[in-house]
């Protein structure tokens, strides 16, 4: 009779192969099989055992449900196999990363599991590019949201009147979108924002500019996803550090 495994849902990091948890490291290094992302960085993979089973998951900010169904069942057809799997996700698994789907679904099937936490990229990529989310002076508090769907459920009239730092997931395709909201409820189009592409990376880039002019200058720079966008009095300091970013 084979014993069900269990299932580990762990957060990869920002990016950085050296941001990964030790606990998460842990779990890479005694798994028998691997569910992957588009975020996580297969520089990881290399501490996995020689004989685990690497299978990549590359979803995209296109809310695919049927690649999201298929990790679901392939989590427990491996527990069910008897397989250790882990379910490595980028940043941390909890912010926008649907990972509580995945836990339901588990808990539907009877499968045990395990959450390790990852260094979200909310909190790591700004530190990278010297972005603080809060400032004594400048911003007391952040908010955070996805900037990817349906921005009929944004509240853009009570976004543009928050005084902390705004913080955008998956906004770079929807940014013009984004922008033109804020400023067309009262955000003054003078506001500072930053984009840092690749986080934490060697590839990593800032550009600084504002609500008026950001999306020339994405367009200039020819910034891609993963990208974070950040809004507010803080995204300033991007013009400081984005010379010292190869």
């Amino acid at each position: 009779m084979i014993t069900i495994g269990k299932v580990i849902i762990a957060g990869a990091g920002a990016g950085e192969v050296d941001l990964l948890t030790v606990k998460a490291l842990k779990a890479i290094q005694t798994a028998d099989c691997i569910l992957y992302d588009r975020l996580v960085n297969e520089d990881m993979l290399k501490f996995a055992k020689p004989d685990a089973e690497l299978l990549y998951m590359g979803k995209k900010s296109c809310g695919c449900s049927d690649l999201q169904a298929t990790i679901n069942q392939t989590m427990v057809d491996k527990a069910q196999e008897g397989k250790s799997v882990l379910r490595l996700k980028g940043g941390d698994p909890f912010v926008f990363g649907r990972g509580y789907e995945e836990v339901e679904f588990l808990i539907a099937h009877n499968i045990s599991y395990e959450l390790i936490p990852g260094v979200s990229s909310l909190l790591a990529v700004p530190m990278a590019a010297g972005i603080p989310l809060t400032h004594r002076e400048r911003a007391s508090s952040f908010h955070t949201f996805t900037g990817h769907g349906a921005h009929s459920e944004l509240d853009y009239a009570t976004i543009a009147k928050l005084e902390g730092t705004l913080v955008f997931f998956m906004s770079i395709g929807n940014l013009d979108t984004i922008c033109t909201n804020l400023v067309a409820a009262g955000k003054s189009s003078n506001t500072p924002v930053a984009i840092i592409e690749n986080g934490t990376l060697l590839n990593q880039r800032v550009i600084g500019g504002t609500l008026e002019n950001i999306v020339r200058l994405r367009d200039g720079a020819q910034i891609k996803p993963p990208a974070l966008l950040i809004i507010g009095d803080v995204a300033s300091y991007a013009n400081l550090t984005a010379e010292l970013v190869s």
